[in-house]
C-alpha cells in the first residue's frame, strides 16, 4: 500500500516471453545506490540507482511527489518511491497479452492528474484466433490499485505475431491524445488507410475521434488516424520550444529515423525506407529512398541504434544539456543525445555505453535530471544529474 501526494514539485526483435499480468513477484526490491560519474562531451554527470530488480521495465511516468509509475512488460504497474522503495504490483491493470514485444508498454499522467489523479497505459491486448491488437486505458490512480478503469482505444483488426505494437503517448495542449503504434511486422498494413497498424493516431482525451482529424468523413479511412507509413513507433514527444511533435521510429536494419508527423502524411513505410531486410536482402515492397507524396524523415540512421523513448530537454540556457533530445537505444545499449538547434539535429553523443544496457525509455524531470529504464529480467530506474554549468 501506498498512497500518493498531489502537492507539485517531476528493439530488436528479440524479446523475453514473459509471465501474464497479475502474476505476483516478490524479487523486486527498491535500492538506493551509491552514485557514480560518467563522462559527456560537456563534462562527467552523476548516475543514481533509484531501483533495481524490476522485470522489463518499459516506462516510467514521473510523480508529482517525487515518485515513479513503473511498468513491466508482462503486465505489471509499480510505484516507486523517491527513496527507490518499490510497491507491490498495482491492483486494476487490464489483462495483458504477454508475449513476444507484446505486454504492457506506456504509461502517462494525463495533464490534469494532480485534480484527477487519471493516467493511460498502452497495452497489447488479446483476441480471437491468437491475435491481439495495441490498446490504450485510462483509470484513476489511488492507493495501491486503479479504479474507473476504460479502454479508449483499440487498434483494429488484431493481427497474429507478437511484434511491433508500438506505442508511446503524447498530449497537446488543445485537448489531444497521441497514440503511436507499430505495423505489427505486416509491413504492408502502414499503407492502408482501413487498418489502424503503422498509424499515428489522435483522440480526444476520452477516446472520442476529433471532427479535424484529416480523414474524417472518408469511407476508406479510419477517422482515428493522423499520420500513417510508420514502422514502429517507439518514442512520441512535443519540443517543448515549438509546440511541434517528433517522434522516433525502430526502423528495420538500418534506417531508425526520427519524424516531424503532419496531419495527413504518408511517411512510406514500406516503400520507402532507408533500410534493409533483418536477413540482409532488400525490404520486397520498397522502391527505394524516395517515392511522390511520401515524406522524407527528418533524421535517420545508416546503422539502426534501436530507438526506444525519447525526451526533450529544454528551458534551461546556460546548462550543458540544454536544447537536447534524449533517445534510449535498444541495439547499441546506450543513450543517445542529439543537440539541437531549432529543429535541426547539429551533433550527436553517446552516453551511457560503458553500462552495457538496453535504454527502454528516458524522461526528463522538473528536478533537471534525467531518468532511465533499463530492459532486463534486473531492470533498472536511474538518475542522471547532468554536467555542472562551466
Amino acid at each position: 500500500m501506498f498512497r500518493i501526494s498531489l502537492a507539485i514539485p517531476l528493439l530488436a526483435l528479440v524479446a523475453c516471453q514473459s509471465p501474464a499480468n497479475g502474476s505476483t513477484d516478490a524479487t523486486a526490491t527498491g535500492t538506493a545506490a551509491p552514485a557514480q560519474s560518467s563522462g559527456s562531451d560537456k563534462g562527467d554527470f552523476r548516475i543514481t540507482e533509484i531501483a533495481t530488480g524490476l522485470d522489463h521495465p518499459w516506462s516510467v511516468a514521473l510523480l508529482p511527489d517525487g515518485g515513479f509509475l513503473v511498468t513491466e512488460r508482462p503486465g505489471r504497474l509499480r510505484h516507486v518511491g523517491a527513496n527507490g522503495a518499490l510497491s507491490a504490483p498495482i491492483a486494476g491493470v487490464p489483462a495483458v497479452w504477454a508475449h513476444g514485444q507484446g505486454g504492457l508498454l506506456d504509461v502517462a499522467l494525463a495533464p490534469d492528474f494532480a485534480t484527477s489523479r487519471r493516467i493511460y497505459l498502452s497495452y497489447s491486448e488479446a483476441g480471437d484466433d491468437d491475435t491481439a491488437g495495441t490498446a490504450v486505458a485510462r483509470a484513476t490512480l489511488g492507493d495501491g490499485a486503479l479504479s474507473a478503469v476504460s479502454v479508449i482505444y483499440r487498434q483494429q483488426p488484431k493481427l497474429g505475431g507478437g511484434n511491433h505494437f508500438g506505442s508511446r503517448f503524447a498530449f497537446d495542449k488543445a485537448g489531444h491524445i497521441f497514440i503511436s503504434q507499430g505495423e505489427r511486422n505486416d509491413r504492408p498494413t502502414a499503407q492502408k488507410l482501413d487498418m489502424l497498424q503503422g498509424k499515428l493516431v489522435r483522440l480526444h482525451l476520452d477516446g472520442r475521434v476529433p471532427r479535424d482529424n484529416p480523414f474524417v468523413g472518408r469511407k476508406d479511412a479510419r477517422p482515428e488516424i493522423w499520420s500513417y507509413g510508420h514502422r514502429n513507433m517507439q518514442g512520441l514527444a512535443f519540443d517543448p520550444r515549438t509546440g511541434k511533435l517528433w517522434e522516433s521510429e525502430h526502423g528495420p536494419r538500418g534506417g531508425d529515423e526520427i519524424n516531424l508527423p503532419q496531419p495527413g502524411k504518408n511517411y512510406g513505410w514500406p516503400i520507402i525506407t532507408h533500410g534493409i531486410d533483418y536477413s540482409g536482402i532488400k525490404i520486397s515492397e520498397s522502391v527505394g529512398t524516395s517515392a511522390p507524396g511520401m515524406e522524407q524523415p527528418h533524421h535517420f540512421w545508416a546503422k539502426s541504434p534501436g530507438l526506444s523513448g525519447m525526451a526533450f530537454y529544454t528551458g534551461r540556457p546556460g546548462t550543458p544539456w540544454n536544447d537536447s533530445l534524449f533517445l534510449g537505444s535498444l541495439a547499441e545499449s546506450n543513450l543517445i543525445r542529439l543537440r539541437l538547434e531549432g529543429d535541426r539535429i547539429v551533433g550527436e553523443e553517446r552516453l551511457l555505453t560503458d553500462l552495457g544496457e538496453r535504454i527502454r525509455d528516458v524522461r526528463v524531470g522538473s528536478d533537471g535530471n534525467v531518468y532511465v529504464l533499463t530492459d532486463a529480467d534486473d531492470g533498472k530506474l536511474l538518475r542522471l544529474e547532468p554536467p555542472a554549468r562551466r
